[in-house]
């Protein structure tokens, strides 16, 4: 950590101090106190994107569409080239970036029905007591905002404004789940401003209210999570954008992405915070159609567990800290970022819980002989184990059960090993060659599932799901608005 940086708990101990003197009222009227500029903690902007598939984007390989803010990020960032999401369905996905656990930890691996994802008017959502990314960053004197995809609940009790965020504004689900009686929402923190949502213009309204966001907090350190609705079917590309790539209105839409992350480039640096500020852009998985969307050089789509289901396109930029143009091929995770942004903003992680997630600043900021924290990651598809990575190697392992709840079986009920280093696309099965390391990672295995569970098998560390008797659609008292 910068010098800067150690200074920040000073600081904000001198902020609370000078607070004292100040009258009552005052006190709980007054933003939070930061001596200088230097001893401000950085922003963190975390853009997650929808079914983006690995080579969607320049920099990871695109070949239909053109990215050329991304490629630029890429320039003045770093690649994470192993990076990974830990379902490959959005639901689970998305409490592990909040929470740095995996799905199963927290239970948001599977709804009510034992399905892959909520539906409108669930009775399941992310547990009100999970202490969430934006839960610890507001408590450090962060301003939180989530613009974008829920997709974590819908009641009130399980929307972003009671899981750390100041404000929300976005799609609480999917942009295809429209449902008699219940229309696709747009909601401005709990209220329902708009429905059906005019998807058109919804990655150019997620944007202002981003830029908007930013320009309002910028003398103040600030979260702002941005999970874009694209490019999740069906596409709704932009009228501007319409016809501009070689991938149809897919490609038009990541290029319209590719648009957004210029408006927050240039609204960082006109503000004079862009030296200050870390931006992070993935996906929750990988694309699931691949005639439009791309996975390559990965195996595998959305809903499997191949390496294309799962691994996901990464860059993350911090002038300040990251070193320009690098790459790094360390095992790294959604889960990561939790604790990551924990420690750079001098916050405290909860003690009463596990945390899967570990700090990935060594790998970020380029430390010589930094490697991975993690001695395993784990491939679930909702409640099933399929495969555990440790280093190179990947296996797949016997499945407990044939059973599925979702997508069509992968085939793999037996021992698979996969070379990832000198086999990305897991053409080669080299268990019995590696007799070793499969017993190693079978041993991997099994400590997962008796965590974390397996179909039918409790993990003892798993946690409850918030759950609800009466499930509370959102719905507007008037439909008839305009964008």
């Amino acid at each position: 950590m910068s010098p800067a940086y150690r200074g920040f708990r000073d600081a904000a101990r001198r902020c609370r101090l000078s607070a004292l003197l100040l009258t009552l009222a005052s006190a709980l009227l007054a933003p939070p106190c930061w001596a200088a500029e230097n001893d401000r903690p950085p922003n963190f902007i975390v853009v997650f994107c929808d079914d983006l598939g690995y080579a969607d984007i320049g920099p990871f390989g695109a070949q239909k569409h053109a990215t050329p803010e991304l490629d630029r990020m890429a320039r003045e960032g770093m690649r994470l080239t192993d990076f990974y999401s830990t379902c490959s369905v959005c639901t689970p996905s998305r409490s592990s970036l909040m929470t740095g656990c995996y799905p199963r930890r927290v239970n948001m691996h599977v709804d009510q029905r034992n399905l892959c994802v909520l539906f409108p008017a669930a009775r399941k959502g992310l547990h009100p007591d999970e202490v969430t990314i934006a839960d610890i960053l507001r408590g450090a004197g962060y301003a939180t905002a989530c613009i974008g995809k829920w997709h974590l609940g819908d009641h009130p009790r399980f929307l972003p404004t009671r899981q750390g965020f100041d404000h929300y504004f976005g799609i609480p689900y999917s942009n295809d789940m429209h449902r008699k009686p219940v229309p696709l929402p747009l909601l401005r923190d709990e209220k329902v401003i708009e429905a059906p949502v005019h998807q058109e213009t919804i990655t150019r309204r997620y944007t202002d209210e981003a830029v908007a966001f930013i320009r309002a907090n910028k003398d103040r350190p600030f979260f702002l999570y941005l999970p874009h609705t694209a490019v999740h079917l069906p596409l709704f590309p932009g009228q501007a954008f319409l016809g501009k790539s070689k991938g149809g209105k897919y490609g038009d839409w990541v290029q319209e992405i590719d648009w957004s992350m210029g408006q927050l480039f240039q609204t960082l640096r006109a503000e004079g915070i862009d030296r200050q500020t870390l931006v992070l852009f993935t996906s929750d998985n990988g694309s699931y159609r691949e005639q439009a969307g791309s996975n390559l050089p990965l195996r595998g789509r959305k809903g499997r567990t191949d390496e294309g289901g799962m691994r996901v396109p990464c860059l993350v930029r911090w002038p300040a800290e990251i070193p320009a143009g690098t790459s790094s091929g360390a095992l790294t995770s959604t889960i990561d970022l939790l604790p990551t942004f924990a420690k750079w903003a001098g916050a405290a992680l909860a003690e009463d819980r596990t945390i899967d997630g570990r700090d990935i600043g060594p790998i970020l900021r380029g430390q010589p002989g930094a490697k991975s924290p993690h001695e395993a990651f784990y491939y679930y598809q909702m409640d099933q184990l399929q495969a555990v990575r440790a280093g190179r190697w990947k296996l797949f392992v016997p499945l407990e059960s044939k059973k599925r709840n979702w997508g069509k079986p992968e085939g793999k009920t037996e021992l698979k090993l996969f070379d990832l280093a000198s086999d990305i696309h897991e053409d080669h099965n080299v268990a019995a060659a590696q007799p070793q390391v499969v017993q190693r990672l079978l041993a991997l295995a099994e400590r997962a599932r008796a965590e974390l569970g397996d179909m039918e098998r409790q993990g003892s560390g798993q946690r409850p799901a918030g759950w609800v008797d009466k499930p509370s659609p959102r719905l507007a008292e008037d439909t008839a608005q305009s964008p």
